[in-house]
């Protein structure tokens, strides 16, 4: 359940430090790339506590992560470059 809220917190603290003029929209773009867990629903079983999803499933590859972190350094994708960053390393702190 820590992990959950985990998702929903860094990117609240992410976006008050450092994108304090329009924090809110920030926070709900960031918030708006947790759709990228919908890609669970195509395994079996959907959720296995037990799994590290990096690398599992679909849009948590490799090379999509690289992506993502390269999303970040553009002002036109940033937030959710930044979104689906933090994301991944969440769920990366699963695999340990």
């Amino acid at each position: 359940m820590f992990h959950l809220a985990l998702h929903f917190i860094a990117p609240l603290v992410i976006a008050f430090l450092f994108f304090k003029e329009n924090w809110k929209l920030s926070y709900l773009i960031m918030i708006t790339t947790m759709l990228v867990d919908l890609d669970h629903l195509f395994a079996s079983p959907i959720y296995d506590t037990n799994r590290c999803c990096i690398g599992f499933h679909p849009l948590h590859q490799y090379w999509f992560i690289g992506i993502y972190l390269a999303m970040s350094f553009f002002s036109q994708t940033r937030l959710i470059g930044v979104g689906l960053t933090i994301h991944m390393v969440l769920d990366a702190s699963d695999c340990f």
